[in-house]
């Protein structure tokens, strides 16, 4: 830890209020949520450490659900180390483990493991997109739905079994298993819609991979280098300069970016190094989000057929031809051009951006297509229903399908006469206990280490 203005040094547990009555000298227990400014002691000794503000919050009413202190002190860092060191002298007090105080309010029922994970990414949020979506998946939006569907699962499991138990005395009619089929089978649907979310809050989250690619010296450094307002790869007249993946992260309209810039792509290079480089730039290619297609303006200007010209250029650097949904072309070396040419240029298509790196012209209209493309690939947050962000939930969602439709496949294909409901039924029970996986009603403390040991000290 740093200096700063103000520190919030949090204590949760039984300890609690003998560990106000030590370190104050209040003539009466402070109110509940309410700040004062009192002095704050050692404990053991009467030496004065500071003047603070200090908050009670008895449990179950606070964040762990068990009684916790928060001390505002002065940010230094003495007065920090004093009280930490005070407070453990008091008798089974010790510092907290990483995300302990979090793991205690899941622990408590003040959240569920999604409300837990959005806490984090809200705490980790780089960009404004990213705090949108962390928020509302950390608020319960993303837990409601989760939750919703179980609710409906657990209620056709019941329905299922009330026709087994009780349908041979005919108090319970062959509409009440209908019924909780079609629940069922608008489960699957909702499932289905869930999971063909193109991975937006998955990319939205770990940022969208964009790579920027293109012919040797076009311009693909000087790119990446004007974007991030530093010299990130070493740019020169000699084709091959860049010969590795150069990584760098952007904000860019609020969205997350992991911008690379890498090797120019040829044929027939006797250079081991360049060679290896390029084969980089192809893997990377094949699994970036969205590409930056850089073309030399000048080039492209002296033809006729611009979308054949495209067509081939793209054929010669080996990239493939349904690539073209997730490129955007960037016609650099702009300020080369003659007005006329320009012009010209600018009415035979509009689907690219002109732009010189040498006097940043057309950069704005660049990002700008880059935020517009970035949007179709995240969505909008603040909108849009709560989307999957962690490979941990699509994993178990596409479990729990799998169950559902194991469990229609066998009543729409089995003779109504010969169905074993009771033994076929375990499937919809396997899909609520998938769901529970997310949320974590089902608890795995293997899962639970692996959740909470990303967030810091005190949370």
């Amino acid at each position: 830890f740093g200096k700063c203005g103000v520190a919030v040094i949090r204590v949760s547990g039984s300890a609690s209020r003998s560990i106000i009555n030590k370190k104050t000298r209040l003539k009466s227990f402070p109110e509940p949520r309410r700040a004062i400014l009192t002095k704050i002691y050692h404990g053991e000794t009467e030496e004065m450490i500071d003047r603070s503000l200090l908050l009670w919050f008895p449990g179950p009413q606070s964040f762990t659900g068990e009684d916790t202190i928060e001390f505002h002190v002065h940010g230094g860092t003495a007065i920090v180390s004093a009280m930490y060191d005070s407070l453990t002298t008091f008798p089974d007090t010790r510092i907290a483990e990483p995300g302990e105080f979090t793991r205690r309010a899941f622990y408590a029922g003040k959240m569920d493991l999604t409300e837990v994970e959005g806490l984090a990414d809200l705490i980790h949020a780089e960009t404004e997109a990213q705090r949108k979506q962390a928020l509302r998946q950390a608020n319960g939006l993303l837990s409601c739905f989760y939750n919703e569907m179980r609710t409906q699962l657990v209620q056709a499991i019941a329905s299922i079994e009330a026709y087994i138990d009780f349908a041979e005395d005919q108090d319970v009619d062959d509409d009440v298993l209908n019924k909780a089929v079609q629940k069922i089978d608008t489960i699957i649907a909702q499932l289905k819609a869930h999971l063909n979310d193109n991975r937006r809050g998955e990319r939205l989250r770990n940022g969208v991979r964009t790579v920027i690619v293109g012919a040797p010296n076009v311009g693909k450094s000087s790119l990446i280098n004007m974007l991030s307002k530093r010299n990130v790869s070493i740019v020169t007249s000699i084709a091959g300069t860049t010969r590795d993946i150069v990584e760098s992260h952007y904000d860019i309209g609020g969205y997350p970016v992991i911008l690379a810039d890498t090797a120019g792509l040829r044929e027939g290079t006797e250079d081991v190094v360049e060679s290896e480089g390029i084969a980089r730039a192809r893997e990377y290619v094949d699994c970036a989000d969205l590409l930056l297609l850089v073309v030399d303006a000048s080039r492209i200007a002296a033809v006729d057929g611009m979308d054949a010209y495209l067509s081939e250029y793209m054929e010669a650097l080996g990239l493939k031809a349904n690539m073209m949904s997730r490129t955007l072309i960037v016609l650099n070396k702009c300020d080369l051009l003659s007005s006329d040419a320009h012009q010209r240029l600018l009415e035979r298509h509009n689907s690219f951006t002109c732009l010189s790196c040498q006097n940043q012209t057309g950069l704005p209209e660049l990002l700008e297509r880059i935020k517009a493309r970035l949007e179709q690939l995240c969505g909008d947050p603040s909108v849009e229903s709560p989307t999957i962000s962690q490979e941990r939930h699509r994993y178990h969602l596409k479990q729990c399908l799998a169950c559902l439709e194991r469990f229609l496949n066998y009543f729409h294909e089995a003779d109504a006469s010969n169905r074993d409901l009771a033994i076929v039924t375990h499937h919809l029970r396997n899909a609520v206990r998938c769901i529970g996986k997310i949320t974590g009603t089902v608890e795995t403390e293997e899962i639970l280490d692996v959740i909470f040991s990303t967030f810091c000290i005190g949370k």
